[in-house]
C-alpha cells in the first residue's frame, strides 16, 4: 500500500512539473525596454491582455534626453505633449502561431507608430520587440528583459 502511495504521488509530480513546461510563453508582463542603439534600459513597460489584444503602457522612464517625467513633443493628435510615463505604446497585437503581430508600436522619442512583432524567447526571460514600415524586414528590433 506504502509503495502505491509513493508512486501516485511521483506520478503527481511528474505530471503537474510536466504541465508546467507545456504553459506556453507569453510577453504579457512587466519589461524593462533596452535601446538598440545605446544598450542601455530606457524605460519599464507593463504589456497587459485585454481579450486577447495585447497593449503596452510605459510605467517608467529610467532615461530621457528630456529629463525626468519627459513629454511626447513629437506625437501627433491626443499624444502630442502628453507625459510619456502612463501612455498607451502599443496596441493592436494578436497572437499568431508563436508570434504576437498585427498591432502598432509609438516610438515616443520621434513620435513615429510602427507595426510591431512580438517574439518572447523559450525560458520568456527575454523579448524581441521589432518594430517596422511595410515589411518585416525593413524595421529595428529591442530586446526586452521581463521584471519581476
Amino acid at each position: 500500500m506504502k509503495s502505491l502511495l509513493r508512486i501516485a504521488v511521483v506520478a503527481g509530480l511528474l505530471l503537474g512539473t510536466s504541465a508546467a513546461f507545456a504553459a506556453e510563453v507569453t510577453p504579457v508582463g512587466t519589461w524593462k525596454t533596452i535601446d538598440d542603439e545605446t544598450g542601455k534600459p530606457k524605460s519599464i513597460v507593463k504589456i497587459t491582455d485585454e481579450g486577447g489584444e495585447l497593449k503596452a503602457t510605459v510605467v517608467e522612464v529610467l532615461q530621457s534626453d528630456e529629463g525626468p517625467h519627459p513629454t511626447c513633443k513629437n506625437c501627433d493628435g491626443e499624444r502630442k505633449d502628453k507625459p510619456i510615463e502612463g501612455m498607451n505604446i502599443m496596441w493592436g497585437v494578436h497572437k499568431d502561431g508563436d508570434i504576437w503581430d498585427g498591432g502598432k508600436i509609438l516610438d515616443p522619442k520621434t513620435g513615429k507608430v510602427y507595426k510591431v512583432k512580438l517574439q518572447p524567447s523559450e525560458d520568456g526571460s527575454k523579448l524581441t520587440v521589432r518594430g517596422y514600415i511595410g515589411f518585416s524586414l525593413l524595421g529595428r528590433s529591442q530586446e526586452w528583459q521581463r521584471q519581476p
